[in-house]
């Protein structure tokens, strides 16, 4: 966020940000990018990355020109949706300021680099920031903690889980996705009849892979799908 927002809310004007929680696996861990906030407030405190919404610029314009400038990812890599708008009183101790929360998925990102207004960006595994003793800068965590269950919830009603996926993968592979973040074990076997019944959700690649014991595992792609028909419901697997 830069000195032109500071300037606006101090002569009381709402202003609109975006704020992105941006969600990668990386060594069987699912972790969300952080940068180290370079100035106030909240100088040095931990947030997600994000900042103002420039005049002629779309919302997703916004959002994906932010991502780059403060972390060096780029957006067109990325599953990128809005979560929602953040504008409670007080989240921001300069004045009246809305944001709209962006949901970005990828698989197994590249390390970022800070820019723009942030001193340090890198990947934190989820589960240290929801359980660690210091909070996110505004009020990220609310936002962090909305874009993990829209995570979950997309994963028993779309083929989203794909997107963490390079292929051509194996179902094993897919299947350590929703392990991962749904955060429990899955029977192989039941994942594995769910999702080749599940239309459109993934195709075969023709190809396999060797495994260290046992026949090689086939390979697959992303189907056609958006949509997981039936749906792979959490409560049920």
């Amino acid at each position: 966020m830069d000195e032109r927002l500071a300037r606006s809310v101090d002569v009381g004007l709402s202003l609109v940000t975006v704020d992105l929680a941006i969600f990668t696996i990386r060594n069987g861990t699912l972790t969300v990018l952080l940068i180290e906030r370079g100035e106030e407030p909240f100088r040095g405190r931990p947030a997600l990355p994000g900042g103002r919404v420039r005049r002629q610029e779309s919302l997703d314009q916004g959002a994906r020109r932010e991502l780059l400038e403060e972390t060096g990812v780029d957006g067109a890599r990325l599953h990128l949706e809005q979560l929602g708008a953040f504008g409670d009183p007080g989240r921001d101790p300069r004045g009246r300021v809305v944001t709209i929360a962006y949901l970005a998925l990828g698989a197994d990102l590249p390390e970022a680099v800070g820019g723009s207004d942030a001193a340090h960006a890198h990947w934190v595994p989820v589960g240290e920031i929801l359980e660690g003793p210091l909070p996110l800068a505004f009020d990220h965590d609310r936002i962090l903690g909305d874009a993990l269950e829209r995570v979950r919830e997309k994963l028993e009603y779309t083929t989203v889980a794909t997107v963490f996926c390079h292929e051509p993968f194996t179902l094993s592979e897919l299947r350590e996705v929703y392990e991962v973040i749904w955060g429990r074990e899955l029977d192989p076997s039941n994942f594995r009849r769910k999702v080749t019944k599940a239309e459109g959700f993934v195709e075969p690649s023709g190809g396999q892979r060797a495994q260290r014991a046992g026949r090689p595992a086939a390979l697959y792609r992303k189907g056609g799908a958006s949509l997981l028909t039936p749906p792979l419901l959490r409560s049920a697997s």
